[in-house]
């Protein structure tokens, strides 16, 4: 398998629900409007504490600064698994369950920290730039690596990224057992051509600037039934959207695709607390299992909690899985 490590610098940020109104004319840009600006990669995710925004550099000179603007302070690179020529999803287990053990694992068992999102066409592993000599080291065996550079795959050797490093020397720390939320909604996976994003202009606007429900700034507690939770992404010309089926009713049917099964999915929201971005293993403490028990997952990381995103036929079993291994780590 090759380990494609993309042409994009990417930051991390986070507005506030209070402070939207102040960004919505520069969010609508990078949108809709691809050429007045030259971001190639924007990922949005509202979730009912604010909506993150990852972006790359070109993207990031659009949001000005705020008290109503948070940035993780490190760059971020994505990395991408090609198999046979096709990205991560063209297995039969699809998303970020055919890349735990390959990739996921490894790199939490060297600590380094990654942020991930699942999209429609692929699976994108962030990882700190500063982590990349490790990163390389760690998968040189596994994976033919390549970085991107002026669209131009270039082979990168374990020697080239190193120069003469060693893995991460920092004791592993006692894994955290984080509690789970499995919310009611069903979620749909989708993509659609980003030629038509002018034909749901109104609707995506609405969707993500203007819908009070479930309740603005409402807090997540373990009775709330279901949960807010919209993501778009636009990267290199291909759009993703997650979205729960009272969302999706709101579009015109016939510009959303989806897989051929018109496929399901329930979420298991990862974190009581906001997760912050320095644990390691979060991401491989779900995927393991799930990869384990051939059962496929989108996961999309945000600034405060993770989400893993499971078909709706393995819920059950996975709420059971999950609560195992929490129990089994607390002893």
């Amino acid at each position: 398998m090759d380990l494609h490590i993309l042409d994009h610098k990417l930051r991390v940020t986070s507005i506030s629900k209070t402070g939207l109104q102040q960004y919505t004319h520069p969010l609508i840009k990078l949108i809709f409007l691809r050429n007045r600006t030259r971001c190639k990669f924007f990922s949005l995710t509202e979730t009912p504490e604010n909506y993150t925004v990852v972006l790359d550099e070109e993207g990031f000179k659009e949001l000005q600064p705020s008290e109503h603007l948070q940035v993780e302070g490190s760059t971020w690179l994505p990395l991408n698994v090609v198999s046979n020529g096709n990205t991560s999803s063209s297995s039969q287990a699809v998303g970020v369950t055919k890349i735990a053990k390959s990739v996921i694992a490894p790199l939490a068992e060297q600590h380094v920290s990654v942020f991930m999102l699942s999209t429609y066409q692929t699976d994108f592993i962030l990882v700190r730039e500063k982590d990349l000599s490790v990163v390389v080291e760690t998968l040189v065996e596994e994976f033919n690596i390549f970085r991107e550079e002026g669209g131009e795959s270039v082979p990168v050797h374990s020697q080239d990224a190193c120069n003469g490093l060693q893995r991460n020397g920092r004791e592993v720390p006692h894994a955290t057992v984080h509690p789970v939320l499995i919310p009611e909604n069903q979620f749909c996976v989708m993509s659609l051509d980003p030629d038509t994003l002018p034909a749901i202009a109104t609707t995506l606007i609405d969707v993500l600037f203007y819908s009070n429900s479930p309740k603005e700034g409402a807090s997540v507690d373990q009775d709330m039934k279901c949960i807010k939770f919209f993501s778009f992404s636009l990267i290199d010309g291909y759009v993703s959207l997650v979205m729960d089926t009272e969302a999706q009713r709101q579009f015109p049917a016939d510009l959303l695709f989806t897989s051929s099964s018109g496929e399901l999915w329930r979420m298991a929201r990862i974190g009581g607390q906001p997760l912050g971005f320095d644990e390691c293993g979060i991401v491989a403490q779900i995927s393991q299992p799930l990869a384990d028990s051939d059962i496929s997952a989108y996961y999309i990381s945000t600034f405060s909690f993770d989400h893993a995103l499971v078909p709706e036929e393995d819920i059950v079993s996975v709420t059971e899985m999950l609560q195992a291994q929490r129990k089994d780590m607390s002893c």
